[in-house]
């Protein structure tokens, strides 16, 4: 028998860093696999483009799936929305391992019946605390605040029947979710963003993108603790269940 094979893991890169920042940064493709594995001894990855143009593949060929934010929303019409949907169902019913983060989180609960669209509550900006609510085995060593950097409008505003609340506060309570087949779990926050990142975005995008004043007092909050490095380790781990 040879050796094992490492598990790779398909980034659906729904968004773009803007083009200000790219070269500073590297894609959400990357910031994803970076923060699961930077080293890339665990997992290899492909990043598919697609709101570049890059086709969704058939579920045969995909093991693990992780799918990034996005300046759209699950209304918008698209090229690759609905092909993704689909996906993200076939995906879910053979419990092929699925991560979202913040318009990932959005699409597999719309996929999956879920209630997703812009929140009256406006924009979420800066660090926010999340209150764990529910322990998935994977998420046995969090700690009972979580604290990550938002950038939304919209939110899962009803969770499909499917899934249950790991964590959420008073402007986002759905926002973490664990699904009933153990192998798909989502973020609305992005762990992915250091806060140089979030910074630039921030400074970026006030005062146009986000409301002035509410981009200047997110920006003070990012002076505090995050968890995105437990978030990764976390990731790694819900992965690896499945490798």
């Amino acid at each position: 028998m040879g050796p094992k094979s490492i598990m790779k893991i398909t980034v659906f890169q729904t968004g773009l860093v803007p083009e200000a920042l790219r070269s500073q940064f590297d894609g959400y493709g990357l910031m994803i696999a970076d923060l699961i594995d930077k080293e890339r001894k665990q997992f290899q990855f492909e990043v598919i483009s697609v709101l570049e143009g890059d086709p969704v593949p058939a579920i045969g060929d995909v093991e693990a799936i992780a799918i990034s934010g996005s300046a759209l929303g699950v209304y918008d019409e698209t090229d690759w929305m609905d092909d993704l949907r689909e996906l993200i169902r076939e995906a879910y019913a053979r419990n092929i391992p699925m991560l979202g983060i913040c318009f990932g989180h959005q699409l597999i609960a719309d996929a999956l019946g879920g209630d997703v669209r812009k929140s009256e509550k406006g924009w979420g900006l800066g660090r926010q605390q999340y209150e764990v609510k529910h322990r998935p085995e994977f998420l046995d060593s969090f700690p009972d605040q979580l604290r990550f950097s938002v950038v939304h409008q919209d939110q899962v505003i009803q969770p499909p029947k499917s899934a249950s609340v790991v964590a959420g506060n008073e402007f986002a309570p759905n926002a973490v979710l664990a699904y009933e087949n153990g192998a798909t779990f989502s973020i609305q926050a992005h762990p992915e963003f250091d806060d140089h990142y979030t910074t630039e975005l921030f400074e970026l995008r006030k005062g146009e993108v986000f409301p002035l004043d509410q981009a200047n007092e997110a920006l003070k909050t990012l002076d505090g603790d995050n968890h995105n490095q437990q978030a990764g380790e976390v990731f790694r781990r819900f992965f690896a269940k499945f490798g």
